[in-house]
């Protein structure tokens, strides 16, 4: 921890400004859950779809509180791995940088497959892999272009879902009555459906992990991880409620390709094919803020010796962590060809909820003189994200515990031979 610099191992630059910044946030959050998450939260949750949204954004509104806090006050690369160790003590820091690289990279296959399954899906691992190498190069070659990049993918996203709103509300085929909140639903179907949205709200980390390269960061993070939560949550909501009028949440739950059987049901059956594209642009725009955020977790990881040296190293032309960005792209690439999608997102949303709880109990230690959040703010986040965690199924529990407990066994054993 105390070896000194090398070339090439130097600051990143601050390019990000506040519109990166929500960019950013918004292409990880929207692309993810949008797409991927309303139908099987719709299976969990029946006519409690909304109930179980409205209490992942709670707990997402906690964590990015907390975030917003602690990036403020340390706004450097890692985000919680940062976090927890400058407050928890080091221990607690590499556990969620472990549980965040772990769960994140599972989670960047899961997109590299949607993106896939929705362009080819005959050869979804194939054209998966090519989008994992595309990207890894977009983000080699500099910050900049990666977050130029996301905005136009945002943009993009969101007028093809104000048109899937727009023809669902609009039709002859939506009826008011379908939601009907809470009439079927069960507290743990509620819980459970609750984990797999959070899932999709998550893409606010990306703007933490990002604090080396954003200017003014003690300003410009705790604006733009709010600004672009309260943007998603309108953005779902609307999906949710359009989704739930025309199909209902039986109709949903069976639905392949939900957003596109809303417009097909709406009477727009042309429209299929944008949604597909929207939906493939969506993952695309996830996977990029997604693979950004890991390898500047690997790199701060890295700069503590908790992961190989080399993987700190800093490029000196375009001042981006190759040798982290190449890695994580390697290790993607590999799973992107040979992962099952539902394992991969059930997998990395148990390593999401952990590292988050190690946020929100980072930020109960703040003082006030630290920009302290409510009280209450960290005490619901953390028990929130435990209680989401262990709702998820149960295959999704034992796998990502056991792959917490492997992490923890590599610390202790590091530790001894020092």
């Amino acid at each position: 921890m105390g070896a000194p610099a090398r070339a090439g191992d130097g600051p990143l630059e601050r390019r990000l400004g506040l519109p990166d910044a929500v960019v950013i946030g918004l292409g990880s959050m929207i692309g993810a859950g949008i797409f991927a998450a309303l139908a099987p939260a719709a299976r969990a949750a029946g006519s409690g779809l909304l109930l179980g949204l409205a209490l992942a954004a709670v707990v997402a509104y906690c964590n990015a509180t907390s975030s917003a806090r602690l990036a403020a006050r340390y706004p450097a690369s890692g985000g919680t791995y940062v976090y927890g160790r400058e407050r928890l003590g080091d221990f607690w820091g590499y556990l969620a940088g472990w549980a965040f690289v772990v769960g994140k990279t599972a989670s960047c296959a899961a997109m590299a497959l949607t993106v896939g399954s929705y362009l080819w899906p005959e050869r979804a691992h194939l054209v998966a892999v090519a989008a994992v190498v595309a990207l890894t190069a977009v983000n080699y070659a500099g910050i900049h272009k990666s977050a130029w990049l996301t905005r136009v993918i945002v943009a993009v996203v969101v007028a093809v879902l104000a048109v899937v709103v727009v023809a669902g509300l609009t039709s002859g085929a939506a009826d008011p009555g379908r939601l009907d909140v809470g009439s079927d639903a069960t507290a743990g179907g509620v819980l459970q459906a609750a984990g797999l949205l959070f899932f999709a709200f998550a893409g606010y980390a990306r703007i933490a992990t990002l604090g080396e390269e954003v200017r003014d960061p003690a300003r410009t993070i705790p604006r733009a991880i709010p600004l672009a939560l309260g943007l998603t949550l309108v953005v779902y909501a609307a999906v949710a409620v359009a989704a739930l009028a025309v199909l209902d949440s039986a109709g949903l739950a069976n639905a392949i390709g939900p957003l596109a059987a809303v417009v097909r049901e709406a009477g727009y059956p042309d429209l299929a094919l944008v949604v597909r594209v929207g939906a493939a642009l969506a993952a695309t725009g996830s996977l990029l803020a997604l693979i950004l955020g890991v390898s500047r977790t690997v790199l701060a990881m890295a700069r503590d010796r908790h992961l190989p040296r080399v993987l700190a190293a800093v490029h000196p032309r375009f001042r981006v962590p190759h040798h982290a960005e190449l890695a994580v792209g390697s290790v993607v690439a590999v799973l992107a060809a040979t992962a099952d999608l539902r394992g991969a997102i059930g997998f990395s949303s148990f390593g999401v909820l952990v590292y988050y709880a190690i946020a929100n109990a980072a930020a109960w230690t703040l003082g006030p003189e630290e920009g302290r959040p409510p009280r209450a703010v960290p005490v619901v986040g953390l028990a929130g994200c435990l209680v989401l965690a262990f709702a998820l199924p149960l295959s999704s529990v034992v796998s990502g515990a056991a792959v917490l407990a492997v992490g923890a066994v590599v610390y202790a054993l590091r530790r001894a031979a020092t």
